[in-house]
């Protein structure tokens, strides 16, 4: 168990703040999303599932006694519904603060998204990146403001020799494992690029390993070797986070007044608040360039932007 660095009650009062969650019907989202209500900002709750998000609202309303809390339909597997909650979002005129790109799969079995993207690259990355950038104006508007990218210590071990194989993403060649850890270094290089081009716009832009959760994360690999996962999974539940200390980390990044005090953009931390070190594939300006260009064009091709 890792020293903790942070609690919930570090956490400052947030009133006035607005921040959006990807990925909060569940796990460290979930927490993260109640813990940013119970300090009193005004928290929208991203998921793909519209019956469950609306569910966790009223769960976190109930918990925390704050009413500024909305669902907003994110699916991250369709660049069409992104643009869709990214406008249903700005129509509102509201700022936002804190941009928490939480969600994410893990070791799925090979499949592609709605627009014919892998998977794993397609949620973890592409739809994050998408969104973002939709979201971006909102973000100067409340200046200073945080973007908190959600990455994995898998950044380091699992990614091809290359980091991104680029002309591979959307084949089946790579392992189940080599392209999560892909789309996880997709996550480091894509907040050390975006870090680069707004740190001038008082955006600070941070990524992260929660460290390994006890969480729904899990299913992926489930569902790509079998049964005998269910033993692996006991296993390592006895070693792991707890949701609670899970969401810590990105707690700590988008709310601590350290972050601003000590200018700290550009990051990457480990569990539990404490400053960690990235690969050197991830601090490749180059890739992250490659890897920033590659994406703008993906989303021109498919959605004409």
């Amino acid at each position: 168990m890792p020293s903790k660095n942070f609690t919930f009650d570090n956490i400052p009062d947030l009133s006035g703040k607005v921040a959006l969650v990807t990925g909060a019907n569940a796990g460290i989202g979930y927490i993260t999303a109640r813990e940013l209500a119970r300090k009193k900002a005004h928290v929208f709750v991203c998921a793909r599932n519209i019956e469950k998000g609306q569910s966790v609202v009223a769960t976190i309303k109930a918990e925390t006694g704050n009413e500024l809390i909305e669902f907003l339909q994110l699916d991250l597997l369709s660049l069409k519904n992104i643009k869709e909650a990214a406008d249903k979002f700005m129509a509102r005129g509201l700022g936002l603060h804190m941009l928490i790109n939480n969600a994410g799969i893990m070791a799925t079995p090979f499949s592609l998204s709605a627009d014919g993207i892998e998977a794993q690259f397609a949620t973890n990355h592409i739809g994050h990146f998408y969104l973002t950038q939709l979201l971006l104006p909102a973000l100067e508007k409340s200046a200073p403001s945080r973007i908190v990218v959600v990455s994995s210590l898998a950044h380091r071990a699992l990614a091809p020799g290359k980091g991104i194989d680029f002309e591979n993403i959307n084949t089946n060649k790579l392992s189940i494992w080599a392209r999560y850890g892909q789309s996880k270094l997709a996550n480091v290089l894509f907040a050390n690029e975006l870090d680069r081009r707004v740190k001038d716009k008082n955006i600070y832009v941070n990524s992260l390993h929660p460290g390994v959760v006890k969480s729904n994360l899990m299913q992926g690999p489930k569902l790509s070797w079998g049964r005998w996962m269910a033993v692996y999974t006991a296993i390592q539940n006895f070693f792991s986070l707890s949701t609670e200390d899970g969401a810590l980390t990105q707690l700590y990044v988008a709310t601590s007044p350290d972050i601003e005090n000590d200018n700290l953009r550009g990051q990457h931390f480990m569990p539990i608040g404490k400053l960690g070190t990235m690969s050197a594939k991830a601090m490749d300006k180059i890739l992250a360039k490659e890897l920033w260009d590659y994406s703008e064009r993906i989303i021109k091709e498919k959605v004409g932007e």
